[in-house]
């Protein structure tokens, strides 16, 4: 057995220790709940843990023990728990009925203000990232009567058939570089896997050689464009520009997946913060402070064929008045200017650090800080896409959760392809107990020697 092994072996008994009622629950729900948990994201080693509440930067599990909180719901609370403008616009609406299937007028004021955001006109909603992206993919068909789509290898865009081509796969299961494998997920047919063609991130002449081999019959491509789902891929210069140039040059439209990305990285998200504009933006976790959420907006061109019903964006719940409401406070009390000025002051702070500690302790280290977002990654470069992101070491960075957690520190528990978290609520002091249990991991790893010289990250969780 490595160190390594024995290092995780020792933190997992530790973390075992702290949660008995955790252990109890997850049992118990087992019998009924298939897994023990009600999603497969809520997976983990060595046993999920389960939430009592959260105030600020806090949360509490049900054994009593307090953390601080850079999970933050995969990226979806950077409000902070219980955060009282949410608290005060739920509770007024709550009141007033919780359902209707009818328009709100706090619908407009959230569609307004994603349209000054965002900078496209026209706004739809709907209940999570999954049905943004959905919607997206059905609006390129339709808008331009064609069948296929172009996806990003290794990017999670969604939970439907569409998209779910690709993703969290091994090197020897992605095939050739220049021709991967249209491998789908469970339960859907390769039929529909046909319908996607795959390229790598930033890489402008395999999407341009995808043109070109399917004359005609693209109908747009979809993508993070600052890729999640691996840690954090940024786009090199140009790219962006690149794919919209190409996308449109072949008559196809362009959608941005900002499910991760939108709200946190800056007020705009990407959209904004690189200055391309696409043809659809697909927003969910940040808008909803919490709540369930999603939108999908577009120009004035794809949104018309929803207006002249050419397309039926639907939904019981799209545009639940819960969700309005807490939406546009999110929006417009919030999500201010000061609240990004001050994200970003605490994350450059945690970021700036983390790499001054790892370095101290002879490690390699590069890292991204965007918003509400902080990755830092034990190697000498930055990946460029999903196949250099998946040398990234997985033992190491299950142990960097199990020891953050273990110092009272709550992290997403997929330690590969999460990144840190920080809210409103987040402040310096908050991010040295980060630190100091970073440097703690620093140690452990630099006694290791050798074989810890494979590549790994950590600030990112899967």
């Amino acid at each position: 057995m490595s160190a390594l092994d024995k290092e995780i072996r020792s933190q997992e008994s530790l973390f075992l220790s702290r949660v008995p009622q955790s252990q109890a629950l997850h049992e118990r729900a087992s019998l009924t709940i298939p897994g023990g948990v009600p999603s497969s994201w809520a997976s983990s080693r060595p046993v999920p843990v389960w939430i009592s509440h959260g105030e600020g930067a806090h949360v509490w599990d049900v054994d009593g023990n307090k953390y601080i909180d850079f999970h933050a719901g995969y990226g979806a609370n950077i409000v902070g728990h219980a955060n009282p403008s949410i608290v005060r616009a739920v509770q007024d609406r709550v009141t007033k009925g919780t359902h209707f299937a009818q328009p709100t007028p706090d619908s407009i004021v959230v569609a307004e203000e994603l349209a000054r955001r965002f900078g496209l006109p026209q706004w739809r909603f709907c209940n999570s990232g999954t049905e943004a992206t959905m919607d997206a993919v059905h609006l390129m068909r339709t808008v331009t009567g064609r069948d296929l789509i172009v996806k990003v290898e290794g990017s999670y865009n969604g939970h439907h058939d569409s998209v779910a081509i690709s993703i969290f796969r091994s090197a020897k299961e992605l095939g050739p570089a220049e021709n991967p494998w249209r491998t789908p997920g469970a339960g859907i047919p390769q039929a529909i896997a046909d319908c996607v063609r795959i390229v790598p991130l930033n890489d402008l002449d395999a999407l341009e050689r995808v043109f070109t081999e399917n004359p005609g019959q693209i109908a747009g491509m979809i993508l993070e464009p600052i890729l999640m789902g691996a840690g954090i891929i940024v786009p090199q210069p140009g790219y962006l520009e690149g794919i919209k140039n190409i996308v449109h040059r072949h008559g196809a439209l362009l959608a941005f997946d900002e499910v991760k990305t939108g709200l946190v990285v800056h007020p705009g998200g990407v959209t904004a913060m690189y200055g391309v504009t696409p043809d659809i933006i697909c927003l969910a976790k940040a808008l909803g402070g919490g709540l369930p959420c999603g939108a999908v907006g577009g120009t004035t061109e794809v949104m018309s064929a929803i207006t002249d019903g050419r397309y039926s964006q639907v939904g019981t719940f799209n545009g639940n008045p819960l969700t309005m409401a807490a939406s546009r406070a999110v929006l417009t009390e919030v999500l201010t200017d000061d609240a990004y000025a001050k994200a970003n002051d605490v994350g450059a702070y945690i970021l700036e650090h983390s790499l001054a500690t790892l370095h101290d302790s002879g490690q390699e280290a590069h890292g991204y800080q965007f918003g509400f977002k902080v990755s830092v990654v034990y190697s000498n470069e930055p990946a460029k896409n999903y196949r250099d992101f998946l040398e990234v070491n997985t033992g190491a960075m299950h142990l960097h959760y199990l020891m953050q957690f273990n110092g009272g520190v709550f992290l997403a528990p997929w330690g590969k392809s999460e990144s840190l978290t920080l809210s409103v609520a987040h402040t310096r002091s908050h991010g040295d107990v980060f630190l100091e249990n970073l440097a703690r991991l620093g140690k452990a790893v630099a006694s290791m020697g050798d074989q810890q010289s494979v590549e790994f990250e950590v600030g990112s969780f899967n």
